[in-house]
């Protein structure tokens, strides 16, 4: 690995190959903060690896070991846990570790994954080698870009002065959300780098990022508010490094790189032929796209010569009218649940339907009979088909014999097996069938 190395060449490959994804519960465990020390040894090869301009073989391993889509699993397990079971813990009146350093950990856990991919998704192979976990991924970037947009406008924790009445845990409280804020300028970092694998990423990606969380106007947003940058005592600072620089009159019309990465992210998905081909540029979106033109200066063109295009595209945008809106059916792929206490079993038990505007594959099997098989297969997901709602439908006190596929048993075809007592006495067993019941969603829903 050169001059610069902290891991041979063989115990980078054995510590790559244990990478595995820990489920919520063994977060924290003796494995865990084992893997946790690894992937911080990792890290810091990449990075060296990264700043010497030589071979990566971090990245190289990465790929060949198939390990990408375990980091993006840890990183959404990790990111959970601390939405979920942190904020209950700090809650516990009889919670007040002595240490918190492990918790601390786990906090940390999160900014170790996403420097890592930050450092290893300038590669294109890395980004392909996600497969479907850049599903997830995107989302997650999403949703700090969105934290970063909301939290705009107030003051940033970074200001805080640290108080000598805190408590360990509010201590801890303080120091996850300064994290925060330093993970989500990763993430769009590695959202920029997915963008620039749009022409090789499938197609349910594109559509997340164009059509789901419409990341084009959600860019103009963090450019209009610029969270990295602020104005104290009358000086401009930006964050860099982790930290508050002060930054010198003469550098203040020099891009910074948080504002280039949401330049590079703009321009991928605005004007390749393959995200042009699918964003409807609706006239909310046209009014978002359109501040842009307030930004593009002569300085900065100088500095990305590349948003000259760009600048032709909003020009020729300013004189079109806005698309109306696509109502053409639209396959996304969605991730599966692992867990067995799914949506799907919870509304059939409770009996109650969720309305939604996104549509799904009926699960029914071909071979048996179900309404939703006549509209192609289609339905709204969290509307069941009429299939299951005859468990719970009022039943028909006739003899109808079921479809040719029905089967003797609740929930089978839509029949069920009563019992009748024959004049001897004897229990004879015959189909009721149920009424079936089909309700189609509200217009609008």
């Amino acid at each position: 690995m050169g001059d610069l190395e902290l891991l041979l060449p063989g115990e980078a490959d054995v510590l790559v190959r244990g990478l595995r994804s820990f489920p919520l519960r063994e977060i924290g465990t003796e494995g865990w903060n084992r893997q946790h020390e690894n992937l911080e040894k990792l890290n810091m090869q990449a990075i060296l690896d990264a700043t010497v301009s030589q071979s990566e073989p971090i990245q190289e391993l990465l790929v060949t070991h198939g390990k990408v889509p375990t980091l993006v699993a840890e990183l959404i397990s990790v990111q959970l846990w601390k939405q979920k079971v942190f904020p209950v813990l700090c809650m516990l009146d009889d919670f007040k570790p002595q240490n918190t350093f492990p918790i601390y950990m786990v906090v940390h856990h999160e900014a170790s994954i996403i420097n890592l991919l930050e450092t290893v998704f300038f590669h294109k192979e890395v980004c392909e080698s996600a497969e479907d976990t850049v599903l997830d991924l995107v989302d997650y970037c999403h949703r700090k870009l969105a934290m970063l947009v909301s939290r705009s406008g107030q003051s940033s924790p970074l200001e805080e002065e640290n108080s000598q009445d805190t408590t360990p845990m509010q201590e801890l409280q303080k120091q996850a959300e300064l994290m925060e804020f330093e993970i989500a300028l990763k993430a769009l970092s590695v959202l920029r780098y997915i963008t620039d694998c749009v022409d090789s990423l499938p197609l349910s990606v594109l559509s997340r990022m164009l059509s789901t969380h419409n990341l084009p106007c959600l860019l103009v947003e963090l450019l209009e508010h610029s969270p990295w940058s602020r104005r104290e005592g009358g000086k401009l600072q930006r964050f860099e490094g982790g930290r508050w620089h002060t930054v010198a009159p003469s550098e203040q019309q020099k891009l910074s790189k948080l504002d280039g990465q949401v330049w590079l992210a703009l321009y991928n998905l605005l004007l390749s032929p393959e995200a042009r081909s699918h964003y409807c540029l609706t006239s909310f979106a046209k009014g978002q796209l359109l501040k842009l033109r307030a930004f593009l200066t002569d300085t900065l063109l100088d500095q990305l010569p590349n948003l000259a295009d760009l600048q032709g595209f909003l020009a020729h945008l300013a004189l079109v009218e806005p698309q109306p809106l696509k109502k053409d059916l639209v396959l996304e792929q969605v991730r599966s649940q692992k867990s067995g206490n799914s949506w799907s079993e919870r509304t059939r038990a409770s009996g109650r339907r969720s309305p939604s505007t996104s549509f799904s594959t009926c699960s029914a099997h071909p071979r048996r009979t179900c309404g939703c098989r006549q509209q192609g297969g289609r339905r709204p997901i969290g509307w069941m088909c009429w299939r299951p709602w005859l468990q719970m439908a009022p039943a028909v006190a006739t003899a109808a014999p079921g479809p040719p596929s029905a089967a003797p048993g609740v929930g089978r075809s839509g029949t069920a097996a009563g019992s009748a007592k024959s004049s001897t006495g004897r229990s004879t067993r015959r189909f009721v069938s149920w009424q079936r019941r089909m309700t189609e969603p509200s217009e609008g829903l």
